[in-house]
């Protein structure tokens, strides 16, 4: 059962919070703190008692709008410790969900918060949780995404190709396709190593989803599924390349 530390500056949020987290039967003990420096300190206790001690703490629900630190800024701290507790960020707003990605959140709540979207945080942190009880293969990067004010987060390895909009990207998925607030070339350098490749200022695409390169009066496209992508002409050298290569050819 997980030990549980909520942290908001407003006390009918927090007791609201604390309220569901014990109604939970997944949580064995949750506390609150009002500030950031309160929840530092009751952290610091549970990490000098280390995971199996009686002051452990295994994961922090973070407000991020607190008067002096925010919950970022304790995320960024945790973020420096061994084996600091997991932390789900909680709050009124929708603009930060990129930032708690690059922390490692496990997850982003939107409030109010309804009991079904917690328990399905508290879910993924008790999986997390007893999964550190054996080896494990890493978890997959993934990337938020807003939907009807729900947070979901996408496999980066299921994203096929990634369309600019501006200051924003729009990932496409066999499953459909999800704007988020970065730009193209964020994405591009963020996930070079994955095997992503700008092939236009305007596409960035999956390597491995590849179907078919196309040579047509000079012209250079790539099929992806049943979409059909154009390549730019300083593009297509480099990117013929990198096929070959990835064939052994």
């Amino acid at each position: 059962m997980l030990r549980a530390l909520a942290v908001d500056d407003e006390e009918p949020a927090l007791g609201e919070l604390l309220y569901l987290l014990r109604a939970d039967p997944r949580v064995r003990t949750a506390e609150g703190a009002g500030d950031a420096t309160a929840a530092l300190r009751r952290i610091g206790r549970a990490l000098e008692s280390g995971p199996d001690g009686e002051d452990a703490v295994d994961v922090v629900f973070l407000d991020i709008h607190m008067p002096g630190l925010t919950g970022l800024d304790v995320a960024r701290l945790l973020a420096g410790f061994a084996r600091p507790p997991l932390v789900v960020f909680v709050t009124a707003h929708e603009g930060f969900a990129l930032q708690a990605f690059d922390l490692k959140a496990v997850d982003y709540v939107l409030k109010p918060v309804r009991r079904e979207r917690l328990a399905e945080a508290v879910r993924r942190v008790h999986e997390l949780v007893h999964a550190t009880v054996a080896p494990a293969p890493a978890a997959p990067e993934q990337i938020p995404v807003e939907l009807g004010g729900v947070t979901r987060f996408v496999p980066v390895d299921d994203i096929a190709y990634v369309e600019a909009h501006g200051d924003y990207a729009r990932l496409h998925t066999d499953r459909g396709s999800h704007l988020v607030r970065i730009p193209l070339s964020a994405l591009e350098e963020r996930w070079a190593d994955r095997g992503f490749v700008r092939i236009h200022r305007s596409h960035l695409v999956s390597l491995a989803r590849i179907d078919e390169l196309r040579l047509d009066g000079g012209a250079t496209s790539v099929r992806i599924g049943d979409t059909d992508l154009a390549v730019s002409r300083r593009h297509a050298r480099p990117l013929r390349d990198l096929l070959m290569r990835r064939a052994g050819g």
